[in-house]
């Protein structure tokens, strides 16, 4: 096979940044994906608004696993409203090449976010924002078609 992983995607598979399961996480979000069974679970913590820890468990490929690592990297030390604006191009912008057929692996990241964003804002009775309730109600969606 011709596909060989970048340097970047490597190092954050070989050395992943904020890997491991959070206690008392302030809010968790789950995401998988249907097309190659990756699933990724993101932990935050957020102290005054801010994203003051992030901690990922991810099974899934190298890029998947290079993602989480990235994603957390991007998250950290944000507040929640800029946490919301990263998506999968600000991902795979730092991972630089990722072989087509690992993009999906991208998307993973930024619904895990989402949906860990979404969760402590349900937890801490916050008001949720119209377009993130939409995309949890999507991802949802996507995660029972996905074990059907």
């Amino acid at each position: 096979m011709k596909y060989l992983y970048s340097k970047k995607v490597m190092d954050h598979f070989l050395h992943p940044k904020n890997m491991g399961r959070m206690k008392n996480a302030d809010g968790m979000g789950i995401a998988g994906n249907p097309v190659c069974g990756d699933i990724m679970y993101l932990y935050i913590k957020v102290k005054d608004n801010k994203i003051v820890d992030i901690k990922f468990e991810t099974l899934g490929c190298p890029v998947a696993i290079a993602v989480s690592s990235v994603l957390t990297d991007l998250a950290k030390g944000k507040t929640l409203e800029e946490a919301l604006k990263i998506d999968n191009k600000d991902i795979l912008k730092v991972l630089g090449d990722v072989p087509p057929i690992k993009m999906h692996c991208s998307i993973l990241g930024d619904d895990a976010l989402h949906e860990a964003i979404y969760d402590y804002y349900k937890k801490h009775n916050k008001q949720i924002p119209e377009w993130l309730e939409k995309k949890h109600q999507q991802i949802v969606k996507r995660n029972k078609e996905e074990h059907h």
